[in-house]
């Protein structure tokens, strides 16, 4: 029986958990703390689940369209590209590498006119640094030949310009071509050979590829390009690549990554990421300090059982722990139901989602609007750790206050009028 009894303070604590009281007013107070804490932790890890959805596909979208890092001459040009892809090739944390040229043009199609951004590639290279030919629609990157003067549009561009493969539009770049005419702009007739999708507009609508030799002869680059693109084998470890690179090739180079590319945007993510998490975070701290008005009902309700226990000898720091204890146990519990209801949401949060869209006919995130039209759910432990850890630790903090006033009361004065 004695080894029941150990430690003292965690038996009491555990029966003023589970014992009834003559006040049910507590144990509602009890059950609304658990509910809020386990409602406010669902939040919290479905919230940032599908931040972290967001992230990565809008990572995985970008970086499927453009390349985790870009290695050029300070002069804005590369000549010999073929003997630094070749010393680029041995580094083992560089996967693939490919040329290109980039450049800005005027489509025009008819009284269409669209502005947009053309990028020359090989297309038997573009693959080792991009997904583009698995987001083709219509045509192959392979139907890019040189001197055929094909061009891939982005979806929402053909669109714009009303094209299709086999159409033809007219080519406007800013150089100037000098005719006895005068000074007039350089222009060339291109032919659509295939059509792309990757699901961001910024791409999708105002981006278009070309075969590198007629880049070359279109932007008048000679045998110059602007440079290579690389693909590494982790791109979270971009930055020290781009390091050891930038010290191995010296001065006349410069190396760009995409954290640096788009750093604006994915700064913007993560603030915002960590702002729902403050906020929400503020969520289960009212339902935590619910714990607080709930241990001070429960302290005036036992102030006799508290007297007793001190005339037999139980310390005032035993009877705090007593009631940390118990405001504690509540705190885990209703975590331990949160995490659970959070795991379960975020896993099947897609699923839910798509048959709530097909139940009410409708599309929550319209790929008109949004550049993502679905919920994306990616749950990370890592998350989950940090808002089991914070929902405790102000669970701990809730208890303090009533059970220091519970290790404050006094034998005689609380027997007094029993």
């Amino acid at each position: 029986m004695r080894a029941m009894f150990q430690p003292i303070e965690f038996f009491i604590g555990l029966r003023y958990t589970r014992a009834k009281r003559r006040n049910h007013f507590i144990s509602f107070i009890s059950l609304v703390s658990i509910l809020g804490i386990a409602l406010g932790i669902t939040v919290i890890v479905t919230v940032l689940s599908v931040m972290n959805g967001f992230q990565t596909e809008m990572r995985t979208r970008i970086l499927g369209m453009t390349s985790h890092a870009t290695v050029t001459e300070l002069r804005g040009r590369l000549d010999d590209w073929g003997s630094l892809a070749t010393k680029l090739d041995a580094y083992p944390q560089i996967k693939g590498s490919a040329p290109y040229i980039e450049g800005q043009a005027m489509l025009i199609n008819g009284q269409l006119v669209s502005g947009v951004s053309i990028r020359g590639v090989l297309p038997q290279e573009e693959p080792k640094v991009s997904d583009v030919g698995d987001k083709m629609v219509a045509g192959q990157m392979s139907d890019l030949r040189a001197g055929d003067y094909g061009i891939i549009l982005g979806r929402l561009l053909a669109d714009a310009l009303s094209v299709g493969v086999g159409d033809k539009i007219m080519v406007i770049t800013p150089q100037a071509s000098v005719t006895p005419a005068g000074i007039l702009p350089r222009l060339r007739r291109f032919t659509v050979t295939g059509v792309f999708e990757v699901g961001m507009s910024q791409y999708d609508r105002h981006a278009a590829l070309i075969h590198l030799d007629d880049a070359v002869k279109l932007y008048q680059m000679r045998d110059g390009i602007s440079g290579l693109r690389l693909k590494v084998d982790d791109l979270f470890k971009i930055v020290p690549i781009t390091r050891q690179l930038e010290n191995d090739l010296g001065a006349d180079y410069w190396i760009s990554d995409w954290t640096r590319q788009h750093a604006n945007y994915f700064r913007a993510v993560q603030m915002e990421k960590t702002m729902m998490f403050i906020i929400m975070t503020l969520i289960v701290a009212v339902a935590a300090f619910n714990i607080v008005s709930m241990l001070i009902m429960v302290v005036t309700d036992k102030q006799a059982d508290i007297a007793i226990l001190r005339t037999l000898g139980l310390t005032p720091r035993s009877v705090m722990s007593v009631f940390m204890i118990q405001g504690t146990f509540i705190g885990v519990f209703g975590t331990m139901l949160g995490i659970i209801g959070g795991v379960l949401l975020s896993l099947n949060l897609e699923k839910l989602i798509a048959g709530l869209e097909g139940l009410l006919g409708t599309k929550f995130l319209s790929p008109d609007i949004y550049y993502i039209s679905d919920l994306p759910s990616d749950l990370q432990s890592s998350d989950v750790v940090l808002v089991a850890s914070v929902a405790f630790l102000l669970s701990v903090i809730a208890t303090i206050y009533p059970a220091w006033r519970a290790s404050r009361t006094q034998p005689a004065q609380a027997l007094r009028y029993e």
